[in-house]
């Protein structure tokens, strides 16, 4: 809202959204990702004369647990390994910065696994665009403060009961450090960039803007 730069926040597959616009467009300049994969999942992106096609989804290595709910952590191919790699997104293209927000419990996406892998790749690249938050006893599920926990639920794929993850005491730590830590991220790289940007702006452009419009953060 600020300007000129846009920061992004999603969950799961909105947060594989968020890091493939920040991969292809301009004006992105923060995503934070919770729990979200690092390659095109179920539908394949396409931009331009780009596409990224989908990871295979293997359903018959599901497995049930004691409680005859279906645990599906191990159903995507690796995108870090052939054949997956081709469906990596690729952030090194992309000038924002990042927050990765994982689960260590999470049951439906290798989360911290994705975000460590990727995030190597980057720093071959020289780049340190990047920090990972990883929250211990967290599942799929990181919600703002004082959510209730959703240890199993429908899993949004397969639509079949499932072990989505996480413990009570943990989830509940892991929400108020996780909302915190967004919350400064998108402040260091949204508003305090924004403000220093204004004292240098010339005179010109903001009255060819015709209208500057100001939102203060207030808590």
């Amino acid at each position: 809202v600020k300007g000129p730069g846009v920061g992004l926040l999603g969950f799961s597959k909105g947060g594989e959204v968020s890091l493939a616009m920040a991969a292809f467009l301009k004006n992105i300049v923060a995503v934070a990702s919770l729990n979200a994969p690092v390659a095109a999942t179920c539908i394949p992106f396409s931009y331009k004369d780009k596409i990224i096609p989908t990871l295979t989804l293997y359903e018959h290595k599901a497995k049930a647990t004691n409680s005859k709910l279906l645990d599906y952590s191990d159903v995507l191919d690796d995108p870090f390994l052939a054949p997956g790699n081709q469906s990596l997104i690729p952030l090194d293209k992309a000038e924002a910065q990042f927050l990765f927000i994982v689960g260590q419990d999470d049951r439906v996406v290798k989360s911290e696994y994705c975000a460590t892998e990727v995030c190597k790749l980057l720093q071959a690249q020289g780049k340190g665009n990047f920090q990972i938050l990883s929250c211990p006893g967290t599942g799929h599920c990181i919600d703002p403060p004082f959510f209730p926990l959703y240890h199993i639920g429908s899993h949004p794929v397969f639509h079949k009961w499932a072990v989505l993850g996480g413990e009570l005491r943990a989830y509940s730590k892991a929400q108020v450090h996780a909302w915190s830590q967004i919350q400064a991220f998108f402040r260091k790289n949204l508003i305090e960039v924004w403000d220093l940007q204004e004292t240098v702006l010339p005179l010109q452009f903001l009255l060819d803007q015709k209208i500057h419009l100001r939102v203060r953060w207030t808590e």
